[in-house]
């Protein structure tokens, strides 16, 4: 049985406790207890959050868990030092130890992500890097696992990084079904950015969002402005204007980053040769790929691919 804390504390973040639902599904659908879960805190009882709600909470314990999970803040605050003594006590007789969002700052001013690569929200991690010079922040990956120290994104983030720990507990065909159990559409991978083109496009008319989800979902598809338009109905002229105003780039280029994220997405889950991965993206040979990731990343799908392979 894995046991399972997750740590909270007074103005904790709520989407933190989101995460013991995988765990919760993953006992559900395995027919069989894998996961025993457990909300922690500093001396056990009622904990605030910053919602303005309270939860229970039992007192962490200093024999520490199979998987000990610091949750987040929603703002900048350093933690308390009493908070740090405890999880530095349960950590050290922990096998797994992981941060949500800002629960990243209670590892680092405990120490134990000293030399150590770790990723945060976006949004903090300026700060974060000014203030730990010497752990290797990647601010752009969506969670990173260095060893027995998991660290991830903000927010949803904390779902992705939960599926990755039941596929690393109990194979990747579990975590597949936890997902589906879940209504998660995609399992984003570790090196997968924490902004997706979807949010970066931001269309405001359900027509323009309507041809984009169709383009997600059918990339290896003729997704040409005549294409699009006939699912937005619109003519291809009023589709391309209104595209333009509304996402601030031309439908082919907005395509181009959809292809490319889901190639990238491809390279991180799976093994597939460049070939196929050009095919099932839609870019149809790999010259073509090879151009759109020299746009977006300046280095060839092979360069990334290698760098992807080799990073632990």
């Amino acid at each position: 049985m894995h046991s399972v804390a997750l740590v909270v504390y007074p103005q904790f973040q709520p989407l933190s406790l989101s995460i013991g639902s995988v765990f919760e599904c993953a006992n559900l659908l395995r027919g069989e207890p894998a996961y025993e879960f457990h909300l922690v805190s500093e001396t056990g009882g009622a904990v605030m959050s910053s919602q303005g709600f309270s939860v229970n909470t039992t007192p962490l314990r200093d024999e520490g868990y199979d998987t000990l999970i610091i949750s987040g803040y929603l703002d900048y605050q350093l933690p308390d030092t009493s908070l740090l003594a405890c999880v530095t006590t349960a950590s050290a007789q922990s096998r797994r130890v992981v941060s949500l969002c800002m629960g990243i700052f209670v590892l680092a001013e405990a120490g134990l992500l000293d030399r150590r690569r770790a990723t945060t929200h976006w949004l903090h991690a300026p700060s974060f890097q000014k203030r730990y010079p010497h752990i290797h922040l990647e601010e752009d990956k969506l969670f990173v696992v260095d060893g027995h120290l998991w660290t991830c994104a903000g927010m949803s983030a904390c779902l992705d990084l939960a599926l990755a720990m039941v596929e690393n507990d109990l194979g990747s065909d579990l975590a597949r079904k936890v997902a589906r159990k879940l209504v998660i559409a995609q399992r984003r991978g570790s090196e997968q950015s924490q902004l997706s083109a979807l949010l970066e496009l931001d269309p405001k008319s359900d027509r323009v969002q309507l041809a984009l989800a169709y383009a997600r979902e059918n990339l290896r598809d003729d997704l040409s402005v005549d294409a699009l338009a006939a699912v937005a109905r619109l003519s291809p002229r009023q589709f391309s204007r209104v595209f333009r105003e509304e996402t601030g780039r031309t439908p082919a280029k907005a395509i181009e980053s959809l292809r490319v994220e889901a190639a990238r997405a491809m390279m991180e889950t799976s093994r597939h040769p460049v070939e196929v991965i050009a095919r099932e993206t839609g870019f149809g040979d790999r010259e073509r790929l090879r151009q759109a990731f020299l746009r977006a990343f300046g280095q060839p799908p092979k360069a990334l691919q290698k760098l992807l392979i080799e990073t632990p």
